[in-house]
């Protein structure tokens, strides 16, 4: 769920002026669709699961809403020239947020997994694991690899466990889900392929074309979810 490569801060110098690289204008301009896109998505989960299986809601509402807000940092950070130490400060919520985002994401997985439970220590240990990350990223900065790592692991146990749960459970929604969750890993794999990029009006490098791909396991996700608040009325409130 990344949304722009943690690389060295660049190197700018006139702070709040759009930056003159085209890739990092499209990147931006992506960014801020991409936060678009999940506000929304956070919103209309709240909206259809609060009332069915509120700890799930809250799960899910959160982890979408840090990723709305990821976005929006990394659309100013890529979006505007400013000095390195300007851009270095505007990835630490960035990455305090993807770190979040990937641990509540997995622990969502985890609810589903559980049939529709959460054992007390499991939130506070995933918060406490992305927090780790953010930590890491603090003390490697631009080290890329160590989101990488970070998300595939979720990612992979998240596609894992949504496979195995749409063979066991038919019409819930989990078939949706690893579908979402599958484009999500392709489009981490565009992001991590620093070569990758194309041009159709407007130039694109992988930054952007991960965030066009993301928006579409987005929707997936939304409609893998929905379909299990629709399915499961639950009922639960913390």
């Amino acid at each position: 769920m990344d949304l722009g490569s943690v690389d060295k801060p660049t190197q700018l110098t006139n702070p709040m002026i759009i930056i003159d690289i085209p890739t990092e204008q499209t990147t931006a301009v992506t960014d801020v669709f991409l936060a678009m896109m999940a506000l929304i998505v956070s919103i209309i989960v709240y909206h259809i699961g609060h009332l069915r299986d509120m700890k799930k809601a809250l799960i899910w509402t959160w982890a979408f809403s840090l990723l709305a807000v990821a976005a929006i940092f990394g659309a100013a950070a890529h979006g505007f020239q400013m000095t390195e130490r300007t851009n270095f400060i505007l990835w630490q919520p960035i990455n305090f947020s993807l770190g979040l985002t990937v641990a509540l994401f997995a622990a969502g997985v985890v609810y589903d997994l559980k049939g529709f439970a959460l054992p007390r220590a499991i939130i506070p240990a995933f918060i406490a694991t992305g927090l780790v990350f953010y930590f890491i990223t603090l003390l490697f900065p631009g080290a890329f690899i160590v989101f990488i790592l970070y998300e595939a692991v979720a990612m992979l146990f998240a596609l894992v466990a949504y496979l195995a749960l749409s063979f066991r459970k038919k019409h819930c929604g989990y078939d949706l889900m690893a579908i979402g969750i599958f484009i999500s890993i392709v489009a981490a794999g565009i992001q991590a392929t620093n070569s990758i990029r194309f041009k159709f009006v407007w130039e694109f490098d992988h930054n952007g074309i991960f965030h066009l791909v993301q928006m579409i396991g987005l929707i997936f996700l939304l409609l893998g979810l929905r379909s299990g608040f629709l399915t499961h009325s639950v009922t639960k409130r913390f």
